[in-house]
């Protein structure tokens, strides 16, 4: 692809690698640019929703005159495959940090599990996780969570359009959801566990489709870069 291609503007499909941030990638993507295509150093470059670094999947890297449309790519449905890990909870409701409490599962069963999935489809009301990215009093909630503090988060409407159970092999549910914009899966998983009548958290999270962009178009960071040479 030219230069002017680029600049003209292009949607990039990127499986983001295991702990990458979302940043680190765009900055890897913009360094390739500006290295191997020749790309002017200040050309516009960004990505249209943010993945945890303990996530992998589809990141849409937009670039040139793309970026305009942003905020119309972070607005569409997004889905996602993972794995709840049940009986546990962590404070980041993720692998992120420790476990610090564990909770009985003899109780919960498939019938209990499909049961409980009703609950969450449709709109539904969430707090977004306290280590999360979304600030407070112009502090992001992962200060203030690093800082000990505590902090009330005021809950959000989200829509979860489908939400189906795809394994179980307790203490672990694998999971695939379709969500609108701003659904934290982690806070999903921490209120799963809740509605089970014990705790959960997040052990595995791929993103899978943007609209109508598929992961299984996407390409790795390292293929990318090679495909430059």
């Amino acid at each position: 692809m030219t230069p002017e291609e680029y600049l003209d503007g292009q949607v990039l499909l990127i499986d983001k690698p295991l702990k990458w941030s979302s940043f680190q990638a765009v900055n890897k993507l913009k360094y390739l640019l500006i290295n191997k295509v020749g790309l002017p150093k200040k050309f516009k470059i960004g990505h249209a929703g943010t993945l945890d670094p303990l996530a992998t999947g589809l990141l849409l890297i937009c670039t040139g005159k793309f970026t305009k449309r942003i905020s119309e790519l972070q607005g569409q449905a997004k889905e996602y495959t993972g794995t709840f890990y049940i009986g546990a909870t962590t404070p980041s409701y993720d692998l992120e940090t420790e476990i610090d409490q564990t909770f009985p599962t003899d109780h919960i069963d498939e019938a209990l599990i499909h049961e409980t999935v009703k609950q969450f489809l449709g709109e539904i009301d969430q707090k977004p996780p306290i280590f999360s990215a979304i600030k407070k009093d112009g502090v992001r909630l992962y200060e203030h969570a690093r800082a000990g503090e505590t902090i009330e988060i005021e809950s959000r409407k989200t829509t979860i359009h489908e939400f189906e159970i795809t394994r179980i092999a307790l203490p672990e549910i694998d999971f695939r959801v379709v969500c609108s914009k701003g659904t934290y899966i982690r806070s999903l998983a921490y209120d799963f566990g809740k509605a089970l009548h014990s705790g959960s958290h997040l052990t595995v999270l791929r993103r899978t489709k943007i609209g109508d962009y598929d992961v299984n178009n996407a390409i790795d960071i390292t293929l990318f870069e090679e495909s430059l040479k």
